[in-house]
């Protein structure tokens, strides 16, 4: 049972860490995006092009993948999709970046998927040994993993914010443009007239550099320490299945929109696309950026990262106490409470630990989402859990195209009450869907992973074959 209990932590561990390296990475990369590509809405864009894709290929590609080659060596080749990414910004063009944000987007919905079957197989696992409620330990192994991959955001970020510093080009924003900053942004063509200027290019390739080394260290480490626990069955399913079940696997995702339940939690996980785009995307640009300067977006998502890392350590442990409904009521009134805010603060540079104030609040909001909502898909959906998971990271990325692709077009204010709207909603289904749960609970998964984790899986009955590839 140590043996055990010590080879699962290390999963855990490694898995994590190397999502925390690949995320220091694309993380820092994409909260700059609206401000170092700029031009034409560039960078945006890239961001729309990128959720676009995970959207595709969450329809068919993370069951495939999954179930041919494992976890493991899907999360390891989607992460180079995202080292793609940095490449693609050493020289930004509308060709360059298109094409490595479409090679991300179609790496993402693999790579979580693989990620969440991978922690969710671990907790119900582990769960049968130690004769524990499987969604317990879920929701420990995800607040572990958000723990450590939410403070990406405060590495990722330091290391823009540490390069750019050193720009001789930061200037400080006239007074007069200040009052385009916030809600205010809503004129011509929605150009932000504050502190746009572009840091020195030998300052940007330095950044890039970093976060292409640190992109690959991630491939390299999890190819080497993580444990292939489901190889044998990956390995039986290739030789039993073959071309049969690929239009049932193919259809996979589909398929389990017949669940009611998935269709109410449709617009929960859509809500996280929202708001993370909303910080990204339009709080860094229309208040940081335009009052304070480029230089100042890493130090303020440095804030997020690090209330968003404690706090998911936090809420995963806490869940078990409280239950997930007063966490997700929290995170809704925390976020209700900056959307409104945000509606009648006007950013001044005189102002600057309000800055921060407002990342902090929404680390801890999306810390709930993020742990809260992939735990729920991991015990609602246990017997389906690749196709759960591919569904999850479609309708998110749904949500982050809906807010990028509408970001150059409408004013602030609309899309803070669009989001309050799709908050509003989102409170309603989630709701019920506890309801539901609660009048017909989910019986736990006994089946799939009562088996001890071996290096190889050979001892797997036909009966275990069969449930852990059947759709």
């Amino acid at each position: 049972m140590k043996k055990l209990t010590s080879r699962t932590t290390k999963n855990v561990l490694v898995v994590s860490f190397g999502f925390l390296f690949l995320f220091t990475a694309y993380g820092g990369l994409q909260s700059l995006q609206s401000s170092l590509n700029a031009e034409e809405g560039m960078g945006v864009i890239s961001l729309s092009v990128i959720y676009g894709a995970i959207i595709l290929s969450s329809m068919f590609l993370p069951p495939i993948m999954i179930k041919n080659l494992g976890c493991k060596w899907t999360i390891v080749i989607s992460m180079g999709c995202y080292v793609a990414y940095s490449f693609g910004n050493l020289a930004p063009g509308w060709a360059s970046l298109m094409t490595t944000s479409a090679i991300l987007g179609m790496g993402g919905s693999p790579l979580w998927s693989a990620k969440c079957t991978y922690l969710t197989i671990s907790g119900n696992r582990h769960s049968q040994k130690a004769n524990k409620k499987g969604q317990d330990l879920i929701n420990q192994y995800f607040g572990i993993f958000f723990f450590i991959f939410q403070s990406s955001a405060v590495w990722g970020n330091l290391m823009s914010s540490l390069i750019f510093g050193q720009d001789s080009n930061i200037v400080e924003v006239p007074e007069e443009n200040l009052k385009f900053c916030g809600v205010a942004t809503c004129f011509d063509n929605f150009t932000v007239i504050g502190n746009t200027t572009r840091p020195a290019k030998h300052l940007v390739n330095t950044l890039l550099g970093c976060y292409i080394g640190v992109g690959v260290l991630a491939m390299i480490f999890v190819a080497i320490f993580l444990d292939d626990i489901d190889k044998g069955l990956a390995r039986e399913f290739r030789k039993t299945k073959g071309n049969v079940s690929f239009c049932s696997t193919f259809l996979a995702t589909f398929k389990l929109l017949r669940d009611p339940r998935l269709l109410l939690l449709i617009p929960l996980t859509m809500y996280s696309g929202f708001e993370q785009s909303f910080l990204s995307g339009e709080y860094t640009k229309n208040y940081v950026t335009c009052a304070l300067g480029i230089h100042y977006v890493g130090f303020v998502m440095i804030c997020f990262g690090a209330a968003n890392s404690l706090c998911s350590f936090a809420f995963g442990r806490l869940a078990e106490y409280t239950g997930r409904i007063a966490l997700f009521c929290l995170a809704a009134v925390t976020n209700l409470g900056c959307f409104v805010g945000l509606l009648y603060w006007e950013p001044h540079p005189d102002q600057l630990p309000v800055f921060f104030v407002f990342p902090a609040l929404w680390g801890l909001a999306d810390a709930v989402w993020q742990t809260q909502t992939n735990a729920l898909y991991g015990v609602l959906f246990a017997e389906n859990k690749e196709a759960a998971f591919a569904n999850y990271r479609m309708w998110e990325s749904l949500g982050f195209v809906i807010a990028f692709a509408y970001s150059t077009f409408i004013c602030l204010s609309t899309k803070i009450y669009i989001a309050l709207a799709v908050l509003a909603l989102t409170m309603v289904t989630y709701l019920y869907v506890e309801y539901n749960e609660y009048k017909n609970p989910t019986p736990p998964v006994t089946d799939d992973y009562s088996k001890p984790e071996k290096a190889d899986h050979t001892e797997l009955n036909e009966k275990d074959i069969i449930s852990q590839t059947k759709l």
